[in-house]
């Protein structure tokens, strides 16, 4: 008796290729658990959110909470416990406009510009180079542009 079922629908199929999306989500994760991961190891007490709150108000310098939350794209309740956390534990202030007093501009502290500089900023550093030590110099290059062109085009409206 001849089976109906053919040989190409009994041979192993090959797994399909993960998606765009699904590859840079999973990246993305495992980046942001490989950097926490690094805090641990060194006893820093920070979240990667609050990591990159410091990366932003390093790079921006003083700035509202608005603008600050919109740059690290958290919503305002996220934020504000956030950089609640951050000023308790001596990382950032808050102090008031110049030219607006009911505004608030938040910026680093000593503290928190040392805590960027000496320690979050190695941490980061450091997991990258690790994720990439399977690239050429070359291949971190073009990695790097194809990710910036990718991005560029997402945010470009027109």
């Amino acid at each position: 008796m001849k089976s109906s079922l053919s040989t190409e629908a009994l041979a192993p199929q090959e797994p399909p290729k993960p998606t765009l999306g699904w590859l840079l989500a999973t990246v993305r994760a495992e980046l942001v658990r490989a950097i926490e991961a690094e805090f641990a190891d060194k006893n820093v007490d920070l979240s990667f959110t609050q990591y990159l709150i410091l990366k932003k108000s390093h790079e921006l310098g003083a700035v509202s909470a608005t603008e600050l939350a919109r740059a690290v794209e958290l919503d305002g309740g996220a934020m504000t416990r956030q950089l609640d956390h951050l000023e308790r534990k001596g990382y950032l202030r808050r102090t008031p406009h110049a030219q607006d007093r009911r505004a608030l501009r938040i910026e680093l502290t000593d503290a928190g510009h040392t805590m960027w500089r000496d320690t979050a900023h190695v941490c980061s550093d450091r997991v990258m180079t690790a994720a990439q030590r399977s690239l050429s110099v070359t291949e971190r290059a073009q990695l790097h542009d194809y990710l910036e062109r990718v991005l560029n085009t997402l945010r470009d409206k027109h």
